[in-house]
């Protein structure tokens, strides 16, 4: 086998990832000539076909299959001789990229970034805030935030903060339609859900908690979209405070019967911990600065 650059050995990390040319070559900053060209050429050295082109992209041949385990144990080490060579206080480069639900990282950690932008200005930040959980082993994010803490796999986690969520109606909704004065009411309207199939976890099924009688008629797979539903006058919906506390037009309704809590919880490989940690952490924290003690007393507290 001849030596091999690790410049291609991060290109097939990247192309294994992603399973497609354009978007690994977006991910390493190259023209998908240039990663073609890698991977060609750590075949080359390895005298072995890595990947086999189908329709839904690129997959790993079983010898790819073999090489990604060595390859990401490489990527560990380096990453971790990076973590132990750098300071805390020594500005990051490189790519990160942080994965959120939506909410979260629309409406905490989005305006936000310009503080952890300006601590690093040479770091890429990749936010990704979709309804989805995110696979650290499989690097789809370097840090993820959660609903749910972990229950197995090599992650370190913590909890974040406790946020608080209630029933919203908007005001013409709730002109229109028979009163609700307690929780016998509820069943009677027409709700706000989610996509069951799409649901991506259980902490998620607000509505059982709420009354088990209540069947949504409108199913929505993303908060963000169930609120401007909600908003519209389409019917009642669980929304976060944090969220639904800035659009004049809603309404909480039975505030002193209907109080749900989650949590956020962050999440960061072995790895990268001691690295990436404290950084995220004071621009996740930073969210909360302008009213601390509003914030605590509204929509829940960070945990100790």
């Amino acid at each position: 086998m001849s030596q091999f650059d690790w410049n291609d050995l991060q290109s097939f990390l990247a192309m294994a990832r992603t399973g497609r040319l354009t978007v690994a070559a977006r991910r390493m900053g190259v023209d998908h000539s240039t990663l073609s060209r890698r991977i060609g050429a750590l075949e080359d050295a390895m005298q072995v076909k890595l990947f086999e082109r189908r329709p839904v992209g690129f997959v790993l041949t079983p010898e790819g299959e073999a090489l990604l385990t060595d390859a990401e144990a490489i990527e560990t080490l380096t990453v971790r001789m990076g973590a132990r060579l750098h300071s805390h206080t020594a500005q990051l480069s490189g790519s990160v990229r942080i994965g959120t639900p939506e909410g979260f990282g629309t409406y905490f950690l989005a305006p936000q970034l310009s503080l952890l932008g300006g601590q690093h200005p040479h770091l890429n930040i990749e936010l990704v805030a979709n309804p989805r959980s995110f696979s650290l082993s499989k690097r789809e994010a370097d840090i993820a935030v959660s609903m749910t803490r972990p229950s197995q796999g090599n992650v370190y986690a913590r909890q974040l903060v406790d946020f608080g969520l209630g029933i919203y109606a908007s005001q013409s909704y709730l002109a229109s339609h028979p009163t609700v004065v307690s929780r016998q009411d509820l069943a009677q309207h027409r709700w706000i859900g989610y996509v069951e199939d799409l649901m991506w976890t259980t902490e998620l099924d607000y509505l059982p908690m709420v009354d088990r009688s209540i069947q949504p008629r409108l199913h929505i797979s993303n908060v963000i979209s169930q609120m401007a539903a909600v908003a519209g006058g389409a019917g009642l919906g669980v929304l976060p405070h944090f969220m639904a506390r800035n659009t004049p037009t809603l309404t909480r309704v039975l505030p002193d019967e209907v109080q749900l809590t989650r949590s956020y919880w962050l999440i960061t490989h072995p790895d990268t911990h001691d690295l990436l940690l404290n950084p995220i952490e004071e621009a996740v924290a930073a969210c909360k600065v302008p009213n601390v003690g509003k914030f605590n007393q509204q929509f829940g507290k960070k945990a100790e």
